[in-house]
């Protein structure tokens, strides 16, 4: 099996030596190029057909964002993947990053076998975001979804029907159905077609 391509980009040169050294250390992953900035990156991601690149969010000239638009516009059969690194770690980056295609969100004070993993997460087209970032959009996303109100014309069943509606929802089969209402499946099936 033939070793990960990355592509590291990021501004400051003592972070990509870092992420080099890291990624070096392992077998199955091989830094093929860096890059200093967003320019740099999509124009480094088209010449070397990385697996993934490792893309830094603040970049001067062509911020990562912009850039992950671009290198996932690249296409390609795999297509590059992006896995964005960063040390803010707010909201509104994680929604742009994937909204602009980025494969993956980490913080960059993750531990390095973590990001090593990360990056074969990622390049088998899987999806990645860091757990502190999973559960704060968890949290969010219950806070923001409305109560539950019953479906439309749920009020206007009998009880015989609601009863029949919920074991429906329980996923029982016509015949399950009668054998729990002690009832026909024909009778079963009247009920079935009021209820639904």
């Amino acid at each position: 099996m033939s070793a990960i391509r990355v592509l590291i980009a990021d501004d400051q040169a003592l972070v990509r030596a870092g992420f080099r050294m890291i990624l070096d250390a392992e077998d199955d992953l091989e830094v093929v190029g860096e890059a200093a900035d967003g320019a740099e990156a999509v124009a480094a991601a088209r010449d070397l057909i990385p697996d993934v690149v490792l893309m830094d969010i603040r970049m001067p000239a062509l911020d990562g964002i912009e850039a992950t638009r671009r290198v996932v516009a690249l296409g390609g059969d795999p297509p590059v993947r992006v896995l964005m690194l960063t040390t803010f770690d707010l909201n509104e980056y994680v929604y742009e990053a994937l909204r602009a295609g980025a494969s993956g969100f980490l913080l960059k004070d993750v531990p390095p076998e973590r990001l090593a993993a990360g990056i074969r997460v990622v390049a088998e087209g899987e999806a990645l975001l860091a757990p502190s970032i999973t559960k704060r959009l968890i949290e969010e996303f219950a806070a923001a979804a409305p109560a539950g109100a019953p479906p439309p014309g749920l009020d206007e069943l009998t009880a015989r029907e609601l009863e029949v509606f919920k074991l429906i929802a329980r996923g029982l089969s016509n015949a399950e159905l009668a054998a729990e209402l002690v009832v026909s499946e024909t009778t079963v099936k009247t009920h079935v077609a009021r209820a639904c």
